[in-house]
């Protein structure tokens, strides 16, 4: 279907999220912000055409413009779990780079294929968490000293099973439980699309606002599904989130990459 006849029936379906019993608009959606964070579901640089393209991956990551970036399925999921992007180049056209990890295989790229990049600042502790599932899954959590002070970001992607994904959220809140009080970013594919009382999420609340300006990403030729999210703890460290829809993005993967504007150096005043 062109891509000019979809938007009626987006928006459609961003009016039906609008409407879900529980979802809360960023109603500012205020612009600016001083830190752009990203992410995007790589799916292992196979695009919705079924063409294995990096280099094209790396240009729709070019095109978000980010300063803070997580990536799902960098690596191949089986054998030699080999990762599947040149961080040279990337780092090249983008000026990000790759978070040191321990990663599954020497050839590897990510964490059960989550990776985080960054342009500028300093890391100062990594946690490497497996996440419960009979998939393998794990969560990136990477504390930053930025610009702005500390901030704590998390990387992950969730199960394809609403138990496992319950588990999940569970892991990371106890661990988040026993961490300092710092600004927290949670970014990543969550296989989630309910925003109200059955989601698997629930459990973040009341530290992350789940049901916060949820948008479709998925799959990328026709957005329906809110796959992907972006919170944060304070809530308010959020202006404004979009899902990044352009013709390069919607043929380089089956998801498209979210991204939002955020205020870390407000997050002092906040806490």
């Amino acid at each position: 279907m062109p891509y000019l006849k979809q938007k009626p029936f987006r928006k459609g379906i961003e009016e039906v999220i609008r409407n879900w019993r529980g979802h809360q608009p960023l109603s500012a959606n205020r612009e600016g912000g001083d830190t752009v964070i990203a992410s995007y579901n790589i799916h292992k640089c196979v695009g919705s055409d079924k063409i294995f393209d990096p280099i094209r991956t790396i240009n729709v990551i070019t095109e978000l413009n980010a300063d803070i970036l997580a990536l799902q399925e960098i690596d191949k999921r089986f054998g030699k779990r080999t990762g599947l992007l040149d961080l040279d180049k990337l780092k090249k056209k983008t000026g990000l780079v790759r978070i040191p990890i321990d990663t599954i295989s020497p050839r590897g790229q990510g964490w059960y294929g989550n990776a985080l990049f960054f342009r500028k600042g300093d890391v100062y502790n990594v946690h490497q968490i497996q996440l419960p599932s009979i998939e393998g899954r794990g969560a990136l959590i990477v504390e930053l000293k930025l610009h702005s002070g500390r901030s704590r970001i998390i990387a992950t992607h969730f199960s394809l099973l609403h138990r496992s994904r319950t588990q999940q959220a569970a892991a990371i809140l106890s661990f988040l439980r026993e961490r300092p009080d710092i600004p927290t970013i949670m970014v990543g594919d969550f296989n989630e699309w309910r925003i109200g009382k059955n989601s698997s999420l629930r459990i973040f609340m009341p530290f992350f606002d789940i049901v916060m300006d949820t948008k479709p990403s998925f799959p990328s030729r026709f957005p329906i599904f809110a796959l992907d999210r972006i919170f944060s703890y304070p809530h308010e460290l959020i202006n404004s989130i979009e899902i990044h829809d352009s013709p390069l993005s919607r043929a380089a993967s089956d998801h498209l990459p979210i991204k939002a504007h955020i205020n870390l150096l407000d997050a002092k005043n906040i806490l």
